[in-house]
C-alpha cells in the first residue's frame, strides 16, 4: 500500500463533508483492511501471501512511492536470498515463498466534483460493492519498463476473471504512461478499490471479491 493511510466513508451519508479527513493510520479503516480481505481469500485458496502493512505516506506524503519501492525490493531480495547471499535468518520466508510472481499495490481512488464525493458501486449478489480499477503502466521508452506488456496481459487476465465472477465490479483498465514501481515484477499492478466516497462495508466486500477472483486466476495460471 503505497498510500497506506487512504481511508473511506464510515457509512452512507446524505451529504458530503468536505472537512472529513479521508486518511487514517487505523488499519481497520484504511486500505490495509481491504488488503486483509484479499489476503484471507488467497490463503484460503492455498496461495502464499506477504501483506506489507508499512505506512509509506505518513507523516510525509511526498516520496511515498520511493518508500514502498524499498519495502517491495526488500521482500523480493529476501525471497530470492540464497542467490543474492542474503542472511540465512530469512530462510523461513525463502521456504514459504520460493517465488514471488505478483506484487499488488492496493489503493483507493478519489472521485469528486462540485461538492460531491462519488461512490462508484456495483450490486453483486444483492450487496453493494465498491467498483475497482486496475492500473497497468506502459512505457514509451523512457520509463525503463521493457516488460510492461506482461503486466498488461496479467491485468487483462485478472479483469476478465473478476468480471466473469462479479459482472460490473470493474471499471476500465487504465493503461497509461505510468511507472508506479511496476518494473519490479512482471505481475505488478495497482488496484484502486472504490473512492473516498465509498463506505467501509462496500470496500470490504470488494476486497473479498477481488481476493476470490485473484485466487482463481492465479491457480489457473499455475495449472497452465
Amino acid at each position: 500500500h503505497t498510500h497506506t493511510t487512504e481511508s473511506f466513508e464510515p457509512y452512507v451519508r446524505e451529504f458530503y463533508d468536505a472537512g472529513f479527513n479521508y486518511r487514517t493510520t487505523d488499519e481497520t479503516k484504511n486500505v490495509v483492511m481491504v488488503g486483509n480481505e484479499i489476503e484471507k481469500q488467497l490463503k484460503a485458496a492455498g496461495i502464499g501471501v506477504i501483506h506489507a502493512t508499512d505506512i509509506h505516506d505518513y507523516p510525509s506524503y511526498n516520496g511515498s512511492y520511493d518508500r514502498s519501492r524499498e519495502t517491495v525490493t526488500k521482500i523480493l531480495e529476501e525471497a530470492f536470498g540464497t542467490i543474492q547471499g542474503v542472511d540465512h535468518m530469512n530462510s523461513r520466508i525463502l521456504e514459504e515463498y520460493p517465488s514471488i510472481k505478483v506484487a499488488l499495490d492496493i489503493h483507493r481512488d478519489a472521485i469528486s466534483g462540485e461538492g460531491t464525493a462519488y461512490q462508484p458501486v456495483a450490486e453483486i449478489n444483492g450487496r453493494e460493492a465498491a467498483q475497482i480499477m486496475i492500473i497497468s503502466g506502459c512505457d514509451d521508452g523512457t520509463l525503463d519498463m521493457p516488460d510492461y506488456m506482461k503486466n498488461f496481459h496479467f491485468a487483462a487476465y485478472l479483469q476478465q476473471q473478476i468480471e466473469g465472477d462479479s459482472p460490473g465490479l470493474t471499471r476500465p483498465v487504465l493503461f497509461d504512461y505510468r511507472k508506479y514501481n511496476q518494473d519490479l515484477t512482471t505481475g505488478s499492478l495497482l488496484i484502486e478499490v472504490g473512492s473516498h466516497g465509498s463506505t467501509l462495508e462496500q470496500v470490504q466486500y470488494s476486497g473479498q471479491l477481488i481476493g476470490s477472483s485473484l485466487a482463481k486466476a492465479l491457480n489457473s495460471l499455475k495449472e497452465n
